[in-house]
């Protein structure tokens, strides 16, 4: 039986677990990079999807090829949500914004 589905980590310092990661994160990948300054990582997997969001620190593991699909969706929706934030809505400016 194989478990598939959708696994949301909320900040930059979840991660997926051993399991998950010997079971969906292996073999050879792909790297996709989306947002400004392409702080947006995707990558694929044979059997998952990883995105990456260091915008705001979520991490999302698609498993499955059903779920691994919604990956496109997602971010989509993460584009459209950080394109519409206010500009002085972030606490955090990184070395190379000041620059």
């Amino acid at each position: 039986m194989i478990i598939t589905g959708v696994f949301r980590y909320d900040n930059k310092y979840a991660a997926p677990t051993k399991e998950q990661r010997e079971r969906y994160m292996k073999g050879d990948s792909e790297e996709h990079l989306f947002g400004p300054e392409n702080q947006i990582m995707l990558i694929v997997y044979d059997e998952a999807a990883y995105l990456k969001d260091d915008i705001d620190g979520t991490r999302i593991l698609f498993t499955g090829a059903k779920d691994k699909e919604k990956v496109y969706d997602e971010i989509k929706r993460l584009i459209d949500e950080h394109a519409n934030k206010k500009d002085g809505s972030r606490s955090f400016v990184s070395g190379r914004e000041i620059e």
